[in-house]
């Protein structure tokens, strides 16, 4: 039997041929800012069944310098995250339609971000009163 030689694309830096791929790339990357949070989270909640002093060491923990980086970092990532699945929203929906004519996909992206952002600050008010 003889071997066939096949051809076999090269994959070394095919995300760098297009900004779309290295656009998508950085996208796919927040996942591990997702994924580190929510570690930060379950970290809090193991500690809180340790007891309260515990608890209160990892909240200490929180507010050190090298913590406050990394949730800038993180919310950066989460930031992004959110932003680029507002500007999919658009592209994965059915065509929306108000007056006969079809909602540009700018629109549905301000309306998502709107909607996040009045959603953040309810919660965010919520929280303050509950806390007050």
């Amino acid at each position: 039997m003889t071997a066939r030689n096949t051809y076999k694309r090269p994959m070394t830096n095919w995300w760098k041929r297009l900004p779309f791929y290295t656009r998508y790339l950085w996208r796919e990357a927040t996942c591990f800012a997702v994924i580190a949070y929510a570690l930060v989270l379950l970290t809090g909640l193991w500690r809180f069944t340790q007891g309260a002093e515990a608890f209160n060491a990892w909240r200490a923990a929180l507010a050190s310098p090298l913590s406050l980086l990394a949730h800038g970092v993180i919310l950066a990532g989460f930031v992004f995250h959110s932003w680029t699945w507002f500007e999919v929203m658009p592209k994965t929906i059915p065509f929306v339609r108000m007056g006969g004519k079809r909602v540009a996909d700018e629109v549905i992206v301000r309306s998502g971000v709107m909607a996040a952002l009045a959603a953040t600050v309810v919660v965010l008010g919520l929280a303050y009163w509950a806390l007050k």
